[in-house]
């Protein structure tokens, strides 16, 4: 196990940044977030030009973790193109990679069945003036696999590149395949004006030469106990949720990767009696399987399997960055749900990475495509399946 803990550390290792490497792509990261994207950019050896976001915690985090990037803070809306005039003038014949990862709540199915308007949906459509002002060498998109809906903002994003002389490559992939953690399944999008940028294959799982699936306990398991409330003096981030009385009982009650299905019936929640369905709320993850798909809410026990494998607590938000595959050095500001939140939005950092290697070798031309993209078959999730009859 200590080895296996040890290779996820090494994943998390950047490469070098010569004068003929990669880091010759520069990139401007758009709804940047806390920087998952460009943290796994960053280790593909690029260099994080801009971020542009509006949130405030996050953009505190962005600056703290990218000192050599222009951070561009608001609505971009309000930002306009020649705002990147100046941290793109030093250039040099570099290459442009632009990273679109736009809020993904308004596009899950959740969200949509919703009857109130969500004008965050409509943010992707900023882009053209950015594109039209810079003319990027490749386009990268990730975002829910529900996104690309016919006449939606991703579809609209796609044919516009298409038309402006990109050759465009898309699927909904598992960040899983890729060395993350967790089932965390999402459409994906590489564009490029030097010709055809084929995705890269999965890392990852049974196809032979590949690693063997991640696991939860490879990622968290050398971290400090905590208990629920607690905080390490000696790990940033590594803070847990407190726990009312009733839900220490529940968890205390629930094995690991067990759910409600395992309490006596007097903690069961009245909202559960008699329903079947969302048996990942209240839930533990187990340390041989990879993590459910994490959420904004990724620290809180009573909305997802968000429950720690052994301890009585929900993840910290130091685990569950690391679940998103953040290395350990990047610290996160804000309260504890801002945390949370920029954590559980973030294009996990080991996916970013796999796709920025690809993208830099496609552009530096050193290497032949690889063979088309093929999945797999994925292990089972983090539960432990349906009961018995």
């Amino acid at each position: 196990m200590q080895e296996r803990l040890s290779r996820a550390a090494q994943q998390q290792r950047p490469c070098a940044a010569g004068a003929d490497s990669p880091a010759n792509v520069q990139v401007v990261d758009f709804f940047s977030g806390a920087g998952g994207a460009s943290a796994g950019l960053r280790q593909a050896g690029l260099g994080i030009a801009v971020g542009i976001d509006r949130d405030p915690a996050a953009a505190a985090t962005f600056r703290a973790n990218f000192p050599e990037a222009r951070f561009l803070e608001g609505d971009i809306r309000e930002v306009r193109a020649a705002d990147l005039d100046a941290p793109l003038a030093r250039r040099h014949g570099r290459a442009l990679l632009f990273v679109v990862c736009a809020p993904c709540q308004p596009f899950s199915k959740q969200n949509r069945e919703k009857k109130r308007a969500d004008d965050r949906a409509e943010l992707l459509d900023e882009l053209p003036r950015f594109l039209r002002r810079f003319e990027p060498d490749c386009v990268f998109l990730e975002n829910v696999p529900d996104s690309e809906s016919a006449g939606g903002p991703v579809a609209r994003f796609r044919e516009l590149l298409a038309a402006d002389g990109y050759r465009v490559a898309a699927a909904v992939v598992n960040a899983l395949d890729y060395g993350v953690p967790q089932w965390r399944c999402r459409y994906v999008l590489a564009a490029s004006r030097a010709g055809e940028l084929r995705l890269p294959n999965p890392t990852h799982g049974r196809r032979a030469g590949n690693a063997p699936f991640s696991t939860v306990w490879e990622w968290i398991g050398d971290l400090p106990s905590l208990a629920a409330g607690g905080a390490s003096a000696a790990v940033p981030n590594h803070r847990a949720a407190a726990l009312s009385p009733l839900n220490l009982q529940r968890i205390a009650s629930t094995p690991e990767g067990g759910d409600r299905r395992d309490w006596p019936a007097e903690l069961v929640p009245a909202c559960h009696r008699g329903h079947a369905g969302h048996t990942d709320v209240y839930g533990r993850l187990r340390r041989d399987r990879p993590a459910s798909t994490l959420t904004t809410r990724c620290i809180s026990l009573s909305n997802g399997r968000f429950g720690h494998p052994t301890q009585n607590r929900a993840l910290s938000v130091r685990e569950a960055a690391c679940l998103q595959t953040f290395p350990r050095d990047f610290v996160f500001a804000g309260s504890l749900a801002s945390m949370a939140s920029q954590v559980g939005n973030a294009v996990p950092v080991l996916l970013a990475r796999r796709f920025g290697e690809a993208i830099a070798r496609h552009l530096a031309g050193a290497a032949p495509p690889p063979p088309p993209l093929e999945l797999e078959k994925k292990p089972e999730r983090a539960g432990p399946g349906p009961r018995a009859a």
